[in-house]
């Protein structure tokens, strides 16, 4: 990697084995012993989705009529830690050397359709042995391997340590120990959002997105490399782990649940899929305001007249398939810790094991005069998304905020507005977030765009026509045309129910969790928008980090934790956002920066930044630049720093593999 970094941290291991008796010997989550998938009936509707049977998963080569197999290279095309995408018939596959061994995976990443072969590719090996007493093991065998640095380990050439610095690997004969070997940290991190895959297995390590590559065999024959795949699975691109189903009774007992989630967001989502692939059977309840399933929110602001169908996570099919349980439109009113029960708004009952509490965050308001008028928007939910883009067609439109939100909103409505303006009380949009000097870079584009900034004030009062907002004034006096407002001004924990009970909450109403996602009562964990947490890479500084990607990983560890798995998160935050075609990549965690170092070109968008406190380099975000933020991110997640004096020379040798 060259000299631009401190020196690398050792990677600690921990190595034990466990016995599957002692694994069901941990707490059972049982809500007094008792289960149930049955119905919850409220205002004469069902709300939620339940199933008896899980989908069929295919076998990967179903038969020889369903498989494509061809020569793809020869072995010597690929040098080790080269990637390439080859043709197989029916569509590509990403073939990838790594220590003299080739792997064949899909090539697109399941999340939004990024091309792998663009991404980055980490290829950290440990060598570990170990010794195991005579007759230890019966079958299946277990073995745990901990690592410090969070990353997820593979065992010799197929099998696969799951979690984020924990994992099982099961199935080896009784008479055969697990051989020493090499533990492998090979995967790839999408150029785009920074999800990450093992290369070893397609498994998704690191977020955004749900589903896993399908990996396919590879063989070599006469120094040629043989690919040999599904053609279902060329097609599709994705795969969906293995998921346990639920065997709780259906009869009786419908006020107890095992696993109780407060809110169907990414970590909500991402907490009930992990139990399930980890063989959780047991009953599982997503609670949510919202009236639809779980669906991709942060899409809302970028794509407004997106229809709920179109932003869903999974569809009806798979949560009845896996037998979770979705009670839209209920609102959880107390959560009575010392009983595990939790009271709905319309006065139903429900307790739980254990629960995770992931409400998200409510959008702040205007508070100014007129603020009653109609047509002032938040944006929420698609039903807001949609009336924003009905009322804004041809006519006048306001965003207040040039924070990720508003300027997404604007972005999206200029070609849909008649005009388009934005208030803010900042210099520039983004100031706080990426610096002066981007923050104007990215406004002129939006002025090239005919959005009208202005900066440095603050609404004084929405005027209304026969109850409709027709302007907007502002504090420096200006008088704004507006037939449809957005305001994205920042949001608040939605913990306000939380106020009654001894979950700790803190001076702004954010739950604190500790690294294992526990808050300060056993049994109860938190994810998402509302909690605090020690982010491991920044010295575990408690920060509030509202990303999609990042409540994502936090739902993984809150349920890994809920069968005493012992994971602690660790994942690098990373975001992005969309405006006028070209996306702006974000990872690390820059809040507090006191210099930005700037590469490439900011008049032409073509640019790096990175973000330093005193020498080190605590974020980076990029324009044009792909893949250098997934790069950066992989970096930050090896444990290495990356100093201030090497990015201001302006080589950057050391990311591209052309540098020692």
């Amino acid at each position: 990697m060259g000299g631009c970094f401190s020196k690398p941290k050792p990677v600690e291991l921990k190595i034990e084995v466990v016995l599957p008796e002692k694994e069901r010997g941990k707490e059972e989550l049982s809500a007094g012993g008792k289960g149930s998938p049955r119905a919850y009936q409220g205002n004469g509707t069902a709300r939620h989705f339940h199933a008896e049977e899980r989908l069929p998963a295919p076998h990967p080569y179903p038969g020889a009529q369903d498989c494509v197999e061809a020569a793809v290279c020869h072995v010597k095309d690929l040098e080790n830690g080269q990637m390439r995408e080859v043709e197989l018939g029916w569509g590509k596959v990403l073939l990838v050397k790594d220590n003299g061994e080739f792997h064949a995976l899909g090539h697109k990443c399941p999340h939004y359709g990024a091309p792998l072969v663009k991404g980055e590719l980490s290829q950290d090996t440990q060598e570990v042995g170990w010794d195991l007493p005579e007759g230890c093991l019966g079958p299946p065998w277990t073995l745990r391997v901990s690592c410090i640095s969070g990353v997820s380990w593979a065992v010799g050439k197929s099998q696969q340590l799951l979690g984020q610095g924990r994992g099982t690997v099961a199935g080896a004969p009784a008479q055969h120990h697990p051989p020493p070997g090499v533990l492998s940290r090979g995967r790839v991190r999408c150029p785009w959002h920074g999800a990450c895959f093992n290369i070893s297995t397609g498994d998704l390590e690191d977020f955004p997105g749900l589903d896993s590559l399908h990996k396919f065999q590879v063989k070599i024959e006469k120094e040629k490399v043989y690919v040999r795949a599904s053609k279902q699975a060329l097609q599709l691109q994705r795969r969906t782990k293995v998921m346990a189903k639920c065997i709780s009774p259906s009869a009786g007992h419908s006020s107890s649940t095992n696993v109780l989630i407060v809110g169907a967001g990414a970590a909500g989502l991402v907490c009930a899929e992990t139990l399930r692939q980890e063989g959780f059977s047991d009953r599982i309840v997503l609670c949510t305001l919202d009236r639809h399933l779980p669906y991709d929110r942060p899409k809302l602001s970028k794509s407004l007249d997106a229809q709920p169908e179109q932003l869903a996570l999974r569809p009806k099919e798979f949560f009845r398939a896996y037998g979770i349980e979705v009670l839209t439109e209920a609102q959880v009113v107390t959560v009575d810790v010392r009983n595990k029960k939790v009271v709905f708004k319309d006065g139903f009952k429900l307790e739980y094991s254990k629960l995770l509490l992931a409400p998200g965050s409510s959008p702040k308001t205007l508070s100014c005069k007129g603020k009653e008028v109609e047509n002032v928007f938040t944006i929420r939910t698609p039903e807001d998304a949609n009336r924003v883009v009905r009322l804004a067609r041809g006519r006048n439109a306001v965003v207040v905020g040039a924070g990720f939100l508003g300027m997404e909103v604007a972005a999206y409505l200029t070609e849909k507005a008649h005009s388009v303006s934005v208030v803010e009380l900042e210099e520039t949009p983004f100031r706080r977030f990426l610096g002066e000097r981007v923050g104007r870079a990215l406004m002129k584009m939006f002025e090239n765009n005919r959005v009208k900034f202005y900066m440095q004030t603050e609404v004084s009062e929405l005027r209304a026509q026969e109850g409709k907002l027709k302007e907007v004034v502002l504090k420096s006096s200006k008088v704004v045309r507006a037939d449809v407002c957005v305001v994205g001004i920042g949001a608040v924990p939605a913990t306000g129910f939380l106020r009654q009970s001894s979950i700790g909450l803190d001076s702004r109403g954010f739950i604190p969790v500790n690294k294992m996602m526990q808050t300060n009562v056993p049994g109860v964990f938190a994810a998402g928008d509302a909690v605090t947490f020690p982010l491991a890479w920044r010295n575990n500084r408690k920060v509030n980090i509202p990303h999609w990607q990042m409540a994502h990983a936090q739902g993984r560890v809150a349920a890994q934790n809920m069968l005493a798995q012992e994971a602690e998160i660790s994942t690098v935050p990373y975001l992005w956002t969309a405006m006028f075609g070209k996306s702006l990549r974000y990872a690390g965690y820059g809040e507090g920066f006191d210099d930005v170092i700037i590469q490439g070109d900011l008049e032409e968008l073509k640019f790096v930044a990175f973000y330093t406190k005193g020498d080190e380099v605590i974020a980076v975000a990029s324009m044009n630049y792909d893949p250098i933020v997934s790069k950066v991110a992989e970096v930050l997640a090896s444990g290495r720093t990356i100093r201030k004096r090497e990015v201001e020379t302006g080589d950057m040798s050391w990311l591209t593999g052309k540098g020692s």
